[in-house]
């Protein structure tokens, strides 16, 4: 089992996993930069050690001082987060050949994940249905994109192999501009991640976007926990998530999560890790398996019951899973809101003190945030200051639940999204009465906030 655990993550997953490890007997191990010395994981930690300046390359992102950081502590093992380390292969490689336990995925399974036309492989071949593209990345021949393009059918969206996070893409409407954005877009994947390899997906008009959270171990045990929906995005980036999907059927779900777990035998992942499919018209397309734990778990772990870091935990341990398929029952609805520190309509980010802080409560409400009264939010990181979670026995409740808690928190000193979520998402109609697609926030929502047009 494990004994001692460095975090090389900050913010309010370090804070998550140190608490899971104190749980579970776990000595903890946290790692800050220069700015983030009062941090509360930092705090709470058994023991803390500074890995360099502010910028993340010099700390955070610093491979040798992390593994040095490690040794000197006397760690056992590494969890790198839910950031760029958690799905960085070469990490993962560094770890393992230190000596280390990497707690998460084999470097070879981040690798093929990774890279999304081996993803994409992969998943046919274990009966995950994917979005209608290339069979791989689109060849050098003009003539040949010209006549994939026909066979999937405009709108088509060119992807980057090796991108992630949505980057790396471009939506190609008529034919004339394929080539052109073919051109681009490899230049800019060649650029940004190494990897100029692209390919061709159709581009679905009104998707949602929903997730399925997976366990698996080293033994060839694998079980899903449920759905998520994430299609309350901005810019890629999901802004409201909540579990179980809205309108998803029981034979859905079961279809879809046996496929999910197959593919994890398949390619014997290790660990927790989540599929992201659109969702349109009742069926489900694949587009990539993130290899680790990702921001909005929470959810899934109130309708589950499930503690997916402890199980993640158990897995890097040795102990394996300690739960089979039969003892996942989802009970009631949860909705999460993710907080940043950023202007509500301009979306610029908002550092500095925090002069009062007020943590909502009441039944079903759950706060996960590393910030306090007096704390300084640095300007260097993402602006993801907490993430708060509302639990009910069905949707409508939970979304009066959080509306609630967004009334009482109270966060002076810096600007945050609150009056977002709670002026404006909580408050429209369409999205109390159903999920709505992906492009609902930024083409309909955000329209009716003056400033809001990227000046982030």
């Amino acid at each position: 089992m494990l004994k001692k655990v460095l975090i090389a993550n900050r913010g309010e997953i370090a804070l998550r996993v140190l608490r899971a490890c104190r749980e579970m007997g776990i000595a903890t191990v946290a790692v800050h930069s220069e700015a983030d010395k009062d941090s509360l994981h930092v705090k709470l930690a058994d023991e803390s050690v500074c890995i360099g300046p502010a910028p993340s390359p010099q700390s955070y992102l610093n491979i040798p001082a992390l593994i040095a950081a490690a040794e000197v502590t006397g760690a056992n093992a590494i969890h790198p987060g839910y950031g760029f380390l958690a799905e960085n292969d070469r990490f993962a490689d560094q770890v393992e050949e230190s000596g280390f336990v990497f707690i998460g995925p084999r470097a070879e399974t981040i690798r093929l994940m990774g890279d999304k036309v081996s993803a994409k492989h992969a998943m046919i071949a274990a009966g995950v249905p994917c979005v209608p593209g290339s069979e791989g990345a689109l060849p050098d021949d003009d003539k040949e994109i010209l006549k994939i393009a026909d066979q999937v059918g405009f709108p088509v969206i060119i992807k980057a192999s090796g991108g992630g996070g949505g980057r790396g893409m471009r939506v190609v409407e008529k034919k004339e501009d394929l080539l052109k954005s073919v051109e681009m877009t490899k230049t800019e994947a060649g650029a940004a991640f190494g990897n100029p390899m692209v390919y061709m997906e159709r581009y679905l008009q009104k998707p949602r976007h929903v997730e399925i959270q997976v366990l698996a171990d080293k033994h060839g045990n694998a079980i899903y926990l449920g759905e998520r929906d994430c299609s309350m995005q901005r810019r890629h980036q999901k802004v409201i998530e909540e579990a179980p999907a809205p309108g998803i059927t029981q034979a859905e779900r079961e279809k879809i999560g046996t496929a999910c777990i197959e593919a994890c035998k398949r390619i014997g992942y290790r660990g927790a890790g989540t599929f992201e499919f659109l969702y349109e018209d009742g069926e489900f397309f694949f587009i990539e398996m993130n290899t680790r734990v990702q921001v909005e778990h929470p959810v899934t772990e109130m309708v589950t019951g499930v503690d997916i870091i402890e199980q993640q935990l158990r897995i890097a341990g040795g102990l394996g899973l300690d739960i089979q398929q039969e003892d996942v029952v989802c009970k009631g609805h949860a909705i999460e809101c993710r907080i940043n520190a950023e202007d509500p309509t301009t979306f610029m980010p908002s550092p500095g003190k925090i002069e009062h802080f007020y943590a909502p409560g009441g039944a079903g409400i759950r706060l996960d945030s590393h910030i306090y009264q007096g704390y300084s939010i640095p300007p260097y990181y993402d602006s993801m200051i907490a993430k708060l979670i509302a639990h009910g026995k069905d949707r409508e409740t939970s979304i009066a639940r959080m509306k609630q808690a967004l009334e009482e928190m109270i966060l002076t000193g810096i600007k945050t999204n609150i009056p977002l979520h709670k002026d404006l998402i909580l408050e429209d109609k369409n999205f109390t009465k159903q999920a709505m697609d992906i492009h609902y926030l930024e083409k309909h929502l955000l329209k009716q906030v003056e400033g809001h047009e990227d000046k982030a």
